[in-house]
């Protein structure tokens, strides 16, 4: 159940190996579906919701391990989900929950994971993964189980041949994912709670770049119609929904690799549209008013990341899931470097506590704002929950004409 040397590594065909392209191999039991599975590995902190997840759309083409222990005491409900389905490449934990309790579940989650044929591994040392994972970085990794552990003669494969498939898995950094989450039709979300059969305050189109469930639904909350868009919209059928905002959802993927929505980003920006960005969002806001984005070392991911709001000193406990961040200048307004500063001036609004990240960005000359974490609270902390506010009051001021970002 611990970390091995690759050349000494003992394992039998019930086993299930996970290999990391940097030749660690970790030995435990198999979890979910079985074969085998591929992606960048990632930790997530949280020590609830792991429903939500496993269907958010931002870890496509990840391995998700748990950094709590104990996973899958709750079951899985049909409320909970982000999504229509696992978006997760494969899933590790340490101890899963061998009985379920509570009174919301209809199944377990090994049963949901091998229904969706997502390919997992437990009882392996977690802590030691992710310690190791935090000094070296997160890297490509695979998941074996079953007859991925054999070759074509049937006896068990070498760790050599593991690895090879290992190296060969596509880099995160370079890769562009958010087409491939985005919704294929638009839909819309009604104004719901108190605002439900009522005529919506405002409207917001969102473009969906890997959006979760939570988020529009926030937004409704407020008294606004959402109509969800594909990624491949473009700004003339944007602008024929008369959006009184525009929104841009989390995703998956590298921001580099994302120039159509940049531009599409900066046709909004240009229009005077009040916009709103999260994760993703934020990245292309960056990106659109001209700074540059990097990829972090390990990332933010889980539900207890410390985000500091700087207008305000603030500190909030936010949710998190992203590899790639902005970079932006702390502590000062200047210039968006886009254009000579065709958008004006902008700051760093908020900026994560355990390394400085940049968390948020606020433009001072146009009606823009965003932030890395996410505010829409799936499932929890709702702290950050005030940011949808402040964007309905933008679309608000820029409805009675007295706009002022």
């Amino acid at each position: 159940v611990n970390q091995y040397d690759s050349e000494a590594v003992m394992f039998d065909p019930q086993d299930a190996v996970l290999v990391l392209e940097d030749g660690q191999v970790y030995v435990g039991e198999p979890y979910g579906a079985i074969g085998t599975t591929s992606g960048e590995i990632v930790f997530a902190t949280g020590m609830t919701g792991y429903q939500e997840t496993l269907t958010d759309p931002s870890y496509d083409r990840q391995i998700v391990v748990q950094t709590f222990p104990h996973i899958g005491d709750t079951g899985i409900n049909g409320e909970d989900p982000e999504s229509t389905r696992i978006w997760v490449a494969g899933y590790v934990v340490r101890d899963p929950s061998p009985n379920v309790s509570n009174w919301r579940a209809t199944g377990s989650l090994d049963d949901d994971l091998e229904a969706n044929k997502i390919v997992g591994i437990s009882h392996i040392d977690t802590r030691k993964l992710v310690r190791h994972l935090r000094s070296a970085g997160v890297m490509c990794a695979a998941i074996f189980s079953g007859d991925a552990l054999l070759d074509d003669n049937g006896k068990l494969r070498t760790i050599e041949s593991m690895l090879d498939e290992v190296k060969s898995t596509p880099q995160m950094k370079g890769m562009s994912l958010y087409d491939e989450v985005s919704t294929k039709e638009a839909y819309t979300i009604e104004p719901c709670g108190e605002f439900a059969g009522k005529e919506p305050l405002f409207t917001i189109a969102a473009v969906d770049l890997g959006i979760k469930a939570m988020t529009p639904h926030r937004m409704a909350e407020r008294g606004c119609r959402v109509h969800v868009v594909p990624s491949t919209i473009t700004f003339d059928e944007l602008e024929a929904l008369h959006p009184d905002g525009v929104f841009f959802s989390n995703g998956p993927g590298d921001p580099e690799q994302a120039d159509p929505e940049v531009n599409l980003l900066r046709q909004v920006l240009d229009a005077g549209y009040p916009f709103f960005g999260i994760c993703f969002g934020n990245q292309l806001l960056g990106r659109a008013l001209g700074f540059g984005t990097y990829k972090l070392k390990f990332g933010h991911r889980g539900i207890n990341q410390p985000v500091k709001d700087m207008t305000t000193g603030k500190i909030e406990i936010t949710a998190h899931n992203h590899g790639f961040a902005v970079d932006a200048p702390i502590g000062e307004t200047v210039d968006a470097p886009f254009e000579n500063g065709k958008y004006g001036k902008v700051f760093v609004s908020h900026i994560d506590l355990n390394d400085n990240v940049v968390e948020g960005l606020q433009c001072v000359d146009i009606p823009a704002f965003s932030v890395q974490y996410h505010p829409e609270a799936a499932a929890g902390p709702h702290d950050a929950a005030y940011l949808f506010d402040r964007f309905v009051d933008l679309m608000r001021s820029a409805k009675e004409g007295t706009r002022n970002a």
